[in-house]
């Protein structure tokens, strides 16, 4: 079988983020059995401009990165009640090319109890509207707070950190599924 392919995107533009954290900290801890990487072009996308042609490069490279993995991990702070306009930028250049069609998604949610529950309800509307598959098994509330993140970079809170592990084992876990078998109908011929 081959190995999961996971792309990390993390809706903050802060390099000290928590939620940037939460997706290296899973990075560093993938293992041979899972591949991700990072989507580090956030600040690099311009202004989603409907119809432009040719698009640039940098929204070029969006499409390429998704379109070369089996499903996609978000972690992404809430402001002004909602995800950033940066990643709603970024959902939006996926539209036109159904860059999220069918591709499993899912999120983690880093803030504190009772925050981020805007953000994480936009997110869900939005790739929704993209027709992503949203994988309930793999998304949830895992509070990582700026102590927890060390002098790497990565989350230090054991418990957080293998929480973060699990939830991307999850979305590997359900890519890893084989898809349902077509069935088909039997048409009554009675008219």
């Amino acid at each position: 079988m081959t190995i999961p392919r996971i792309l990390l995107i993390s809706g903050s533009t802060r390099a000290a983020s928590t939620n940037s954290a939460a997706l290296r900290t899973i990075a560093a801890d993938a293992g041979p059995d899972l591949e991700v990487s990072q989507y580090e072009g956030l600040t690099d996308l311009p202004q989603f401009i409907p119809g432009q042609d040719p698009e640039p490069p940098a929204v070029q490279d969006l499409h390429r990165r998704l379109g070369a993995v089996d499903a996609v991990l978000f972690c992404t702070p809430e402001y002004a009640g909602m995800i950033p306009g940066s990643l709603k930028n970024l959902l939006e250049w996926t539209i036109g090319n159904a860059d999220l069609s069918d591709k499993p998604v899912a999120y983690v949610n880093v803030a504190y109890e009772g925050r981020g529950e805007a953000a994480v309800a936009t997110l869900r509307t939005v790739v929704g509207y993209a027709g992503a598959e949203i994988v309930e098994a793999a998304c949830g509330r895992i509070t990582v707070v700026q102590n927890d993140i060390g002098p790497d970079g990565l989350v230090g809170n054991a418990e957080a950190r293998a929480r973060l592990n699990a939830a991307a084992r999850a979305l590997a876990d359900h890519v890893r599924r084989p898809a349902a078998p077509l069935t088909s109908v039997k048409l009554d011929n009675r008219g």
